[in-house]
């Protein structure tokens, strides 16, 4: 994907983005602006997403005095400030029919005019749009326009899930890990214990990187005894650590960790001690240790 991204970058042509919520779209497109002819030029963001359809239109495409109740002056538009530049539009999908009909307009011929205006007005920006939504079926709902989309796809990033990329869980909760280590002022990350990794493996990651994130951050953070491997991953803010897994392999994992000892494993599992016999029994890890 990333090869993808650099060969795509210095085509001075529109993108279309395409990932899960927390997957990293505003970074695609950073890397996307950094690495094109334009890098040294404006990148505007906007979430298409977080306003209303007068806003939007507002926001995208400037405003003259009096355009409506409250303008009392002229506002440039976003299109404007990124001239020569890039515009990165995330949420496409949530801009009214209106808006995308003016947006193809800029898009295609490179003009466009103000709320409550009447004179075009040129630019050269490149246009980069995200979503997570599907726009070929919006587009058969026709809730998107075709036209626009042809315009935007121009060639499409796709940006996989994480629970796709396995191989990177580890990797980017231990960088999340040291970033936070040095926010907290702290001399050294001790890693992750063996048990906390199978946690960070087994989990779905249904808020992709913005939530792996968010869970190495706070299950820092919480930790007291910074000094050792961090073992408990709090995975629910508004509840106790989800216990790791304890498939046979995990468990007997666990229990190396703690040299046998069934009392710290159980605490380690925020199980009790009678769980833990339990599971080790139905796993024959209990009977094999006693043998």
């Amino acid at each position: 994907m990333l090869a993808h991204v650099s060969d795509l970058a210095p085509i001075d042509r529109p993108v279309l983005v395409i990932g899960e919520r927390g997957t990293g779209k505003e970074l695609i497109a950073s890397r996307l602006a950094l690495l094109s002819t334009r890098w040294n030029q404006p990148l505007l963001q906007l979430n298409c997403g977080a306003l209303s359809e007068s806003l939007l239109d507002s926001e995208l495409f400037g405003h003259e005095a009096g355009a409506f109740t409250g303008a009392t002056r002229r506002r440039a538009s976003r299109f404007e400030l990124a001239d020569h530049g890039t515009i990165f539009l995330d949420e496409i999908a949530n801009a009214s029919l209106a808006v995308q009909e003016k947006l193809l307009r800029v898009i295609e011929y490179g003009v466009f005019e103000r709320v409550g205006g009447n004179d075009l007005i040129a630019v050269d920006v490149r246009v980069i749009a995200a979503t997570h939504e599907d726009l070929q079926a919006n587009v058969a709902a026709k809730k998107f326009r075709a036209d626009l989309l042809d315009r935007l796809a121009f060639d499409v990033i796709r940006i996989p899930p994480l629970r796709d990329r396995g191989e990177d869980i580890l990797l980017l909760a231990e960088h999340f890990a040291q970033r936070m280590t040095a926010e907290l002022g702290r001399s050294f990350f001790a890693g992750f214990t063996q048990a906390a990794q199978a946690q960070l493996l087994a989990h779905h990651w249904p808020g992709n990187v913005r939530e792996l994130r968010n869970t190495v951050e706070r299950s820092l953070y919480r930790e007291t005894d910074w000094q050792a491997p961090l073992n408990h991953i709090r995975l629910d803010p508004f509840g106790t650590p989800t216990p790791p897994p304890t498939d046979t392999a995990t468990l007997a994992a666990i229990l190396a960790e703690h040299r046998h000892n069934q009392r710290r494993t159980a605490a380690a599992l925020g199980i009790t001690y009678d769980q833990l016999r339990h599971r080790m029994r139905k796993a024959g890890l209990l009977w094999a240790r006693n043998k």
